[in-house]
């Protein structure tokens, strides 16, 4: 077989893999810690209206569903990535590993537009996080979580540019890893928040 361009294989380059790794469980471990409290706040303020709206007033049910069926398809289609990344076998395979990843950053992206649009839409409507304290611990809640997936889809882009400059080197593979690990926590907090704060407040 001729020899290729290293681009579109993984490669054998040293990579110190057990320090990364340990680093960024810790990373996740405190990311942890931090939905634990922004969680426990949410439960000892979300009941608390100060004569303001209730969460069956304000949030849109099956708007929050599609929003919630965008970032699990997004999970599954990294997962697609993940899964043409370790059968790369030369320029195909590479391509739909970027495919993938593109997909998973639309569907990404379209999450972080509807959330942006439900902010914009309780704030003109006088429900902003200053009214009471259920909004202020929602805000915080949501909107945290949303920082996180738009720091995602930043990652997310970066690694498109790299694979592409650089190939799926042992580097590259390595940190398509650790994104995966840090996109699916996201979606399991997503599920946490949609179960703890949506479903109560509407039913």
């Amino acid at each position: 077989m001729s020899e290729a361009s290293p681009r579109f294989y993984l490669t054998e380059e040293h990579h110190p893999q057990n320090g990364t790794l340990l680093g960024f469980w810790l990373y996740l471990m405190s990311d942890c810690l931090v939905f634990a409290c922004l969680f426990a706040m949410y439960a000892v303020l979300g009941r608390n209206y100060a004569g303001g709206p209730t969460g069956a007033e304000l949030f849109d049910l099956p708007l929050v569903a599609v929003n919630t069926a965008l970032l699990l398809l997004s999970s599954i289609t990294y997962g697609f990535a993940m899964l043409e990344m370790q059968a790369a076998a030369g320029s195909a395979r590479l391509g739909g590993t970027l495919a993938w990843l593109v997909v998973t950053g639309l569907f990404g992206a379209g999450f972080i537009g509807i959330e942006l649009d439900e902010f914009s839409h309780l704030i003109h409507e006088g429900a902003g996080p200053q009214r009471s304290a259920f909004l202020s611990s929602f805000f915080t809640l949501v909107g945290t979580h949303g920082a996180h997936v738009s720091v995602g889809l930043i990652w997310i882009l970066v690694m498109t540019s790299q694979i592409m400059v650089k190939g799926l080197t042992a580097p590259v593979v390595s940190r398509l890893g650790r994104l995966s690990m840090f996109w699916h926590f996201l979606d399991i907090i997503w599920i946490g928040i949609f179960s703890v704060v949506y479903l109560p407040g509407v039913l």
